[in-house]
């Protein structure tokens, strides 16, 4: 859409026959509705608007933590002998991914581009490849990439509009980067860089970014972002006679565009693409084994063990259990006489009682009847004491009284009981201690050993019950490996060493500004001194700063 005061201004940007091609166009970025376009979707030379594309790939992949802005890309043969502009990189030369984004987007690189599109991709191709499928996934139809930098080649072309669609994706998907487009200056790290776009940012009230571009196929090129109040434009421009020409269409394109634009709007933030990334697997050749190959499966055989133990009985050795007689009748023994002429039923197979007390009989039955007999009869062999008037004083002088059950209020019989335990807890070869009296016992064993309360963390070596050795704390100073330090030169007052220390602290916040400045006082002067650094740290500050021309030295402290 071409407003009629818009349309006027178009005629004036007419390029003349010599000149590149012009297209514009401008969009309101709150909404991406277009305010004005000429030749928008003519697919154009981008130059080195390209690189706005190389950075939204380098943004992209430091969110999703492919790498980090502290990566360190190693520059190659092609990257280094890329033409100007170029920050003017070594190959094999390592700097970290922070500064070939400054460089790229400040000084617009080339070299510093190429080194993040193969350090991303693996090589520019494949990186120009990706560069191309984010367009798609942007909404930017008519663009195709072949390199990172954007130097005229064939088959590498975009157009004003999509241009302008990707300065307000990275506007609203990577904001906390979009300052960098705004810098005038920047270090970057080899070399303090200047902005390409610096007299637009400075000229234009309320510019803001964001990127520059020239080729002699292109002519000069320039996206920029605007605002005013609440108003902010993105326009493109393609095809400017000159850095003066450019800057001067696109004053007019958003002064004209300003007014053209409500002041207060729904804002609609453009989608991110979801992209899907590419992942390299790699097999592993692992030679085969002769386990593996063989056609019939290997059979284990278990080594010769010793046969189970035979199954104890479930009857209980009646050896253990045998009791010398007593040399006087027993009651018990009477008892059970007499109640063996009494009927009983037949045995269960398998089971057998040894030595049971039997129940009391019933009064007046045959039972009773038998028992008192028997009793009789003992009782009749045996002439009483004088001291006793009881019959049966003799037989209970001579057996054991039993013991209370433990935790029971009435005692019971536990003879038996306690003999029928001792011989299914000891062995059947074990002896059992007979008393004079003829009863059955336990033999003496030691009480068991009280549980500790110690709780054992962690087992120590085999038999080994001994008192852990004392833990041994060794402490490291907090400046550990720390002890190098980069001198700067001595200087006629300590004011002018500090104020030097200070200026370089402040350039290059990546080492030295995390670095403890020391000015010492010498016989010669004041020697300004950068310590508390690590040996590597110390030998890439001093070569940063002889890149710079600075002098300085590495020592140790």
């Amino acid at each position: 859409m071409a407003f009629p005061a818009l349309a006027a201004l178009a005629v004036t940007m007419t390029p003349t026959a010599s000149a590149a091609p012009f297209a514009a166009y401008v969009m309101d970025a709150r909404t991406g509705q277009p305010v004005f376009r000429q030749n928008a979707d003519t697919r154009l030379h981008p130059a080195s608007l390209t690189k706005m594309m190389t950075l939204y790939m380098a943004f992209d992949a430091i969110e999703s933590g492919r790498v980090r802005l502290d990566s360190r890309f190693t520059i190659s043969t092609k990257a280094a002998n890329e033409p100007p502009s170029k920050l003017g990189l070594r190959p094999g030369q390592q700097i970290e991914l922070r500064y070939l984004i400054r460089a790229a987007a400040i000084r617009s690189a080339n070299d510093a581009a190429t080194a993040i599109g193969e350090g991303l991709a693996g090589s520019e191709e494949a990186f120009a490849q990706q560069m191309t499928q984010m367009a798609r996934a942007l909404g930017m139809n008519n663009t195709q990439f072949r390199n990172a930098h954007g130097l005229t080649q064939q088959g590498h072309f975009s157009t004003a509009h999509d241009m302008s669609v990707l300065g307000r994706h990275l506007f609203y998907d990577f904001p906390q980067y979009y300052n960098l487009f705004s810098r005038r200056s920047a270090d970057a790290g080899v070399a303090q860089v200047a902005s390409t776009n610096r007299r637009f940012l400075d000229d234009y009230p309320g510019a803001d970014g964001i990127k520059t571009g020239y080729t002699r196929a292109a002519g000069f090129n320039l996206t920029a972002s605007a605002q005013r109040g609440n108003k902010r434009l993105i326009a493109t421009v393609f095809g400017g006679t000159s850095t003066a020409h450019r800057n001067q269409v696109m004053a007019e394109l958003l002064d004209a565009s300003f007014p053209r634009i409500p002041d207060r709007v729904r804002e609609v933030r453009p989608q991110r693409p979801r992209m899907l990334s590419q992942t390299t697997t790699r097999r592993a050749q692992v030679e085969p084994t002769p386990a593996a190959t063989q056609p019939e499966p290997q059979r284990l055989v278990l080594a010769a063990s010793p046969a189970p133990a035979a199954r104890p009985s479930a009857e209980v050795p009646t050896a253990s259990l045998v009791a010398t007689a007593a040399p006087v009748p027993d009651l018990t023994e009477a008892l059970r006489q007499a109640g063996a002429t009494v009927a009983t039923p037949a045995p269960v197979a398998g089971l057998s009682l040894s030595n049971s007390l039997r129940p009391r009989p019933r009064p007046g039955s045959r039972m009773a009847e038998a028992v008192a007999e028997a009793v009789a009869e003992a009782t009749s062999a045996v002439p009483a004491p004088a001291a006793s008037a009881s019959l049966a004083a003799p037989v209970l002088a001579s057996s054991v009284r039993p013991r209370a059950a433990p935790n029971r209020a009435s005692p019971v019989n536990t003879t038996a009981t306690a003999s029928l335990a001792a011989a299914a807890a000891t062995p059947a070869t074990a002896p059992v201690e007979q008393t004079p009296s003829g009863s059955l016992k336990l033999n003496s064993s030691s009480p068991p050993r009280p549980r500790s309360e110690t709780v054992i963390l962690a087992a120590m070596g085999e038999g080994d019950l001994g008192n852990a050795e004392a833990l041994e704390i060794v402490r490291r100073p907090a400046d550990s490996g720390r002890g190098w330090a980069v001198s700067l030169g001595l200087y006629a007052s300590q004011a002018e060493a500090e104020r030097e220390l200070l200026s370089l602290a402040l350039q290059d916040g990546g080492v030295l500004g995390t670095a403890r400045r020391q000015v010492a006082d010498t016989r010669r002067g004041f020697e300004a001194q950068f310590v508390n650094l690590t040996r590597s740290q110390a030998q890439l500050a001093c070569e940063r700063l002889h890149s710079k021309a600075r002098d300085c030295q590495v020592i140790a402290r």
